[in-house]
């Protein structure tokens, strides 16, 4: 079984792949403070809570958005399968045509999603990915990463809200009931919720416009099943992404 980390801003992602099949997936907090025993510990311990052994991770592979953790998280699952982990990085092979300034300045996170995507539909693509940040990435044909647009998350966006105005409360992710609100919470609700629908559907027609001609459009991450449904534009939503493209990778780079 292959174990499969991805390191973000707000989340730990861990999965376990067998076959190319995610056999168990999970999500720990991503802290700073935390040593390397401390990440294998917790590592292992998710692994064994869906029923796998130590015994059964054959490799791994790691990609990280998030430096001062990647070293902890390296060293503890060094520790606990005794095995150099694979690092989604330069050098290794993507079959991506990346056309930006500087290559090794585009996120691991945004490569291994563009790898996924590339293995089930046909390009031309415009991938989503709503996270701590939401990014969206253009995927032309032949592979040509051309690049893409990063903006403030949704609860990241909510979270500065909140702490910046006094009497705005927090609130849930609710699907709004009219994109009028009536209240305070109801306001706050439809302009986070359909303001980042339209923020989507706005840049994607923009980027279209550039290119000249339309895209499939992909999204993924935690907050996409929320968001997309409130978008004008048809939106796939794949949440397994990250793990796809990790166990694609992996494949491909393997000795």
């Amino acid at each position: 079984m292959l174990l499969a980390i991805d390191i973000g801003n707000t989340n730990i992602l861990i999965g376990g792949l067998k076959d190319g099949n995610i056999v168990f997936k999970a999500r720990i907090a991503t802290d700073r403070t935390r040593t390397s025993d401390q990440y294998g510990v917790e590592i292992k311990n998710m692994i064994e809570a869906f029923g796998a052994k130590l015994s059964d991770i054959s490799d791994c592979i790691i990609s990280s958005v998030v430096p001062p953790v990647f070293n902890s998280v390296c060293t503890g699952v060094i520790k606990i399968i005794g095995k150099q982990p694979m690092v989604v990085g330069p050098g290794l092979k993507t079959g991506l045509n990346i056309h930006v300034d500087v290559p090794s300045q585009v996120g691991s996170d945004r490569i291994v999603i563009a790898v996924a995507a590339l293995a089930e539909y046909k390009t031309p693509l415009i991938l989503i990915d709503m996270g701590t940040a939401t990014t969206i990435e253009v995927v032309e044909p032949e592979n040509v990463y051309l690049g893409g647009v990063i903006f403030p998350g949704v609860k990241v966006s909510l979270d500065a809200l909140t702490s910046r105005a006094a009497q705005l409360p927090g609130i849930s992710l609710d699907k709004p009931r009219n994109v009028i609100g009536k209240n305070t919470i109801d306001c706050m609700r439809s302009g986070t919720m359909y303001g980042n629908a339209a923020m989507i559907d706005g840049i994607v027609d923009r980027i279209e416009e550039e290119l000249g001609h339309k895209s499939t459009l992909i999204a993924t991450g935690g907050l996409a099943q929320f968001i997309t449904p409130l978008c004008k534009r048809k939106i796939i939503v794949e949440k397994d992404l990250l793990l796809k493209g990790l166990y694609i990778l992996y494949q491909k780079n393997k000795k």
